[in-house]
């Protein structure tokens, strides 16, 4: 349990585990919808802060469109514009802060939130960096993002590859294909997440399957 939030099966135990874990730096995170990836994944960056393992929170995702219009012309803050996507982790933040703090941390910059597309060049350091929603990245945005870690950084990728629009040049479907090939792995890992670990309405196991 973290802060008195109990994990609801043994693959999420396992996860909140390997998220909360220091010799762990690198997590993947992959499963259908309602499964706690994004939200087992926000428990850790937040508890990390919290506790003072890390210094701030970066979010980060493939900006695809919405609803036709692309990021550039949505109006607003880069943070607005990131809103339809970001929201989800936010969710979990307003258990713990307050909406006031949430928007002092994210001018700070305690709580960064990015488009994928703007972390090329950057290294960060003592940071928890989240990248939600994956399955739609390219295997170059994969890997530009992946290098984006820096000292006492953890990075956690999530994604559903059954909702993945493209086959053809999928980064995280590449990313995990290459560390099953990778048998030695200590600094990284990968949860996968299936049906019978779905934690939503009945009925969402019944429409996934």
């Amino acid at each position: 349990a973290v802060w008195g939030i109990t994990t609801r099966n043994r693959e999420q135990n396992f996860a909140m585990n390997l998220l909360t874990d220091p010799e762990i730096d690198f997590v993947t995170l992959t499963g259908t919808a309602g499964t706690g990836k994004t939200y087992l994944a926000m428990l850790a960056a937040v508890k990390a802060l919290k506790e003072g393992v890390c210094d701030r929170i970066v979010l980060t995702r493939p900006a695809v469109e919405v609803e036709g219009e692309k990021i550039g012309f949505l109006p607003g803050t880069l943070e607005k514009k990131m809103e339809p996507w970001t929201r989800p982790l936010f969710d979990v933040m307003r258990e713990f802060y307050r909406p006031a703090d949430i928007t002092a941390m994210i001018e700070e910059g305690t709580v960064e939130i990015s488009p994928l597309a703007f972390m090329r060049g950057r290294t960060f350091k003592n940071a928890y960096i989240i990248a939600d929603e994956m399955q739609n990245a390219t295997v170059n945005q994969m890997k530009m993002l992946l290098t984006r870690l820096g000292e006492g950084s953890k990075m956690v990728v999530t994604g559903d590859l059954a909702q993945a629009d493209r086959l053809k040049d999928n980064g995280l479907i590449n990313f995990i294909e290459l560390l099953n090939k990778h048998k030695k792995l200590e600094r990284i890992d990968v949860v996968h997440f299936d049906n019978k670990d779905i934690e939503r309405h009945e009925a969402v196991k019944e429409i996934l399957e």
